[in-house]
């Protein structure tokens, strides 16, 4: 047998003791994504901003002592003050509650777009990717043909039938802008319906639509949040422009892009009648951006630390 000589031990300093501990709790994959989110100033910022525009947009119009129809012949083109904090349009209207009152369309369009995309888009686009051939084949080459018809003549196709307005703006969003989110599920569960749990879900009897919603598609949450994020900006920019060309809303219904229309031929002399409208146009499109891109660096697990 070989000895043991002392010379062959060295006893571990309390540094080297310490640098094997665990400093930080060990955190679950969606804690370590809350983490990650709120280290990111811009996006906390931009989501505190989407948070408020949505309870001002709930509850000011309740409160204000103006209604975005009211109209005051004697206040015509005001600017900012005397009780009008935005000043006021053509007809005397107060603009302040008339660029809120767009913000209620413009998130309804918005919400109800991520609505759509996250019903329709996800499951449309789940099962076109787990079953694959031949089914896969029918479903993306309507979805292909849906994708070549631009959204405009779409939208003038409805004026045929529906009258304008907020009904055919939602009917055009509504049916037509879950086909990118369906493309993206499509490739994710492509990806991932090769994987073991799939086959051990598989192999224990779990049925299709078990397997695809229960396994394949909450491990596909991450992309499917940052595409839900980011058409949001894209169904409010869609309804500002439709209603800025005529083809939205129609008075005295307030939206943004109605707004902007309205004062395009005195903007250079009431520039205020433009700005307010338009800034929070803009505001709205980068916080939902913002938000998109601080959750698209949270949810990427090759960011975790």
């Amino acid at each position: 047998m070989v000895e043991l000589n002392k010379m062959d031990w060295e006893l571990v300093s309390q540094e080297e003791k310490d640098a094997e501990k665990i400093v930080r709790p060990s955190l679950t994959y969606w804690e370590d994504v809350w983490r990650r989110f709120r280290s990111n100033k811009v996006s906390v910022a931009s989501a505190v901003f989407l948070v408020l525009l949505v309870l001002g947009a709930i509850f000011i119009p309740m409160v204000w002592p103006h209604s975005y129809s009211d109209q005051n012949l004697m206040m015509t083109n005001q600017a900012p003050g005397n009780g009008f904090i935005f000043g006021t349009d053509a007809h005397g209207r107060d603009l302040f509650i008339r660029v809120v009152y767009g913000a209620r369309i413009s998130l309804t369009v918005g919400i109800l777009a991520s609505v759509i995309n996250l019903v329709v888009g996800v499951t449309y686009g789940g099962i076109s990717g787990y079953f694959g051939g031949k089914v896969d084949n029918i479903m993306m080459r309507i979805v292909d043909i849906l994708y070549t018809i631009p959204l405009t003549l779409y939208v003038i196709l409805l004026m045929v039938w529906l009258k304008p307005g907020m009904t055919s703006i939602l009917v055009a969003i509504g049916t037509t802008y879950w086909i990118g989110m369906a493309r993206i599920v499509r490739g994710q569960i492509f990806a991932l319906k090769e994987q073991e749990y799939v086959l051990a879900a598989r192999t224990l009897g779990a049925s299709d639509s078990r397997i695809l919603f229960k396994h394949l598609i909450p491990n596909a949450m991450g992309p499917i949040i940052v595409s839900l994020t980011m058409s949001i900006p894209q169904a409010i920019f869609t309804e500002a422009f439709l209603s800025f060309i005529g083809l939205g809303v129609s008075a005295p219904m307030a939206s943004w892009g109605v707004l902007c229309n309205d004062v395009l031929g005195s903007f250079t002399i009431y520039p205020h009648l433009l700005f307010f409208p338009a800034l929070a146009l803009c505001l709205t499109i980068l916080a939902f951006n913002f938000v998109g891109d601080g959750l698209r660096d949270a949810l990427d697990p090759r960011m975790r630390k």
